[in-house]
Order: structure tokens, then sequence, then C-alpha cells
């Protein structure tokens, strides 16, 4: 089989997926060297920087660059072709050797490089999917993307309240009653709650010093709230990257700005910075009525709770967060989240339409 000095891939990659994987795998394993042009228009949803991290992260061995390309494609036009090529040749930057594409444009665009055209799969047989029906569907879709784009679309949900009104008890049973229906919703992740555990290891070093210690011998400082952040957002982004096309957490990282003001009697630039950086769709509120209060040994007691529900309610308020209060027992609380978690899926999501094509 002919090796190529300089292979060429060009897309939107809006957003990629399986099929393109196998054509950029397909032209590295016949070319010396081999560019990734991704490009991207500015009415597009997914910015252009973020689909060049997605391709350099599956295909580290490529060179990939971006190019904002603004021009409608008209395949019988050659004023248009001669426009985007100007935005390809300078995105590229030296002579290609070799074309690689699924599409009927590839025999024009190869001519245009002076170069070979290499067909990949044209049918799409060995991964019937592409970028049209991800964009309508991504759920469907699901088993095609990579867990970079996985984690960029999943709905993330988080559950959210004061100590001991069964935020994990909640989240842990949403993730199970998603999981049971099977297909690509088996795959839903559940995220526990990282502050749960850094504060049993606080205690158990207490209790290495003094066995008789207990959570009233308890400190914190400042400083170990962004750590305990950050650790909750890395675990986070890992399930969004395995799991299905909604991820359920046991709190998040801003909810641990209200636990620094609870403890520390205010807030902390840093953990509302880190809070930011991140996306969740929905916020479910465990009110602390309607739940007994159970001290497993790491709480201060009920008179707390109504504080931390009124602190979070207000703060969902504030940073106009989309979040629901949920009341009841047990199965009444879950029948409330399910239902707000299926009226989030079905809103879909939301993908600009790319620039027009004639074909």
């Amino acid at each position: 089989m002919r090796r190529f000095g300089h292979g060429l891939v060009l897309g939107k990659f809006y957003p990629p997926h399986a099929g393109h994987h196998h054509l950029v795998r397909t032209a590295q394993d016949r070319c010396e060297r081999l560019t990734v042009l991704v490009c991207a228009a500015s009415v597009e949803s997914v910015p252009l920087a973020d689909r060049v991290a997605w391709m350099r992260e599956a295909h580290p061995d490529a060179d990939v660059v971006g190019a904002v390309d603004d021009i409608p494609v008209d395949l019988h036009d050659p004023a248009v072709w001669e426009a985007h090529m100007v935005i390809f040749r300078a995105a590229v930057g030296r002579p290609v050797n070799a074309v690689f594409t699924s599409e009927e444009y590839g025999t024009e665009l190869a001519r245009r490089f002076g170069a070979e055209e290499v067909c990949v799969d044209p049918a799409r047989t060995l991964f019937p999917v592409s970028g049209t029906a991800v964009r309508a569907d991504p759920a469907a879709c699901w088993d095609f993307l990579g867990p970079a784009v996985r984690a960029r679309l999943a709905r993330r949900v988080v559950v959210l309240g004061a100590e001991s009104t069964g935020t994990t008890t909640l989240s842990r049973d949403l993730a199970a009653r998603l999981r049971a229906r099977g297909g690509v919703w088996a795959a839903t992740g559940w995220v526990e709650e990282y502050g749960r555990r850094y504060s049993e290891e606080k205690l158990a070093a207490a209790r290495a010093a003094d066995p008789g210690a207990t959570w009233t011998d308890v400190s914190f400082t400042s400083e170990e709230f962004p750590l305990i952040a950050r650790r909750q957002d890395e675990a986070e982004e890992r399930a969004a990257r395995q799991g299905s096309p909604v991820l359920i957490c046991d709190t998040d990282s801003f909810a641990t700005g209200i636990w620094h003001e609870r403890y520390m009697g205010g807030r902390n630039a840093e953990v509302e910075r880190i809070a930011a950086l991140t996306h969740r769709d929905l916020y479910l509120l465990t009110e602390d009525a309607d739940v007994p209060f159970e001290d497993d040994g790491l709480r201060d007691g009920p008179h707390l709770r109504p504080w931390m529900t009124r602190r979070f309610r207000e703060e969902l308020e504030a940073t106009g967060r989309r979040f629901l209060s949920l009341r009841g027992d047990r199965r009444e609380r879950l029948a409330t989240a399910v239902a707000a978690v299926d009226a989030l899926l079905a809103e879909g999501w939301r993908f600009a339409d790319p620039l027009p094509e004639n074909r």
C-alpha cells in the first residue's frame, strides 16, 4: 500500500465522532506526517479551540490545526472554492501529497491541493454516524463519541443540601433508576462527595493522635476548601468522560462554597473561581423538612440545617442556576427528581446550525 509524505484530513468535527477518528487513524497509517485541519464557522456553537483540543487529545501524533471559515459551501462555484482554499492553504502551510476524506468533495479538494485523493469508507459502513446525526440526537449516537465530547455533552445533575437531608441517598437512587433503563443509560455515572471522604480522613487523623477525639475536635482552614473543590471537579470530569448522557453528582464545587461559609464564616474567592469553570445543567436541593436528622459522627446537629438550606437556595437563585427543591419522603423525592431529569433530557441539545451548503 502506497505511503505518502504529508497527508491532510479536513473537516468541521462538529463534534468529532468515531467516523472522524477512523478517518484520521487510517490517514496516519499511510503518511509520514498528517495534518488535521479543523474548520469552524463563527455561527457554530462549539468553539474552534474546543474542537482542536478534542482532536489533539484523540490523535496526539497528528498535527492538528484550526481555522475559522465563514464562507458558505457551494461545491458548484469555483470562486467560492478558491475562497475556501485560501483559508485551507494558509492553515496547512505546506504542500500536501494526499487528501483523505469520506466526502463527495474529496476529489476536487485533492485536485486543488495538487494531491492524490484517498477515499475512506464513504458509505459509513464501519461507523454509521455523522456530525449531523450527533447534533440532532447525541444520546442516540453516544457510543460513537469519545471521552472529551461525552464530558462536554453529558447533562450534569447535582444533588445538594444541608447535612442529613438525604443528598447521598437521593443521588444514588437517581443514578440507579437511570441505569435500570438499560442501553446507553446503563453507564450513568454517580460522583461521590469528596468532602465527605476528606472529613473522614481528618477525623481518622485526629483519632490517631487522640483515640478519644470526636468531630468537634476537627477544625478546617480556608485553604483546604479549594483543594476539596478541585478534587470534586476532577472526579466529576472523570465520570462525565466515561458515563451516559446524564451524570448524577452528590454535591459539587459550587456547594463547597456554601460549606466554606458554614465552617469559616465567609466566602472563598478561589472556590468561587473553581466553581465557575464547570457548567451544571440542573441542581436538586434536598430540603431539610421531612428528613429526620441522623448523627453519623461527622455532623454538628439539626439546628444548622434550616440555615444551610436557605443559603443554598439563596446562592442558587443569586447565581441564576437552574434548580428544583425536593420535599416529601424518599419515594416522593425520587419520583420528582426522575421527572425533572427526564424534562431536562427532553429539551435535547441545542447546536447552532452550520453555514448552508450547496452540494
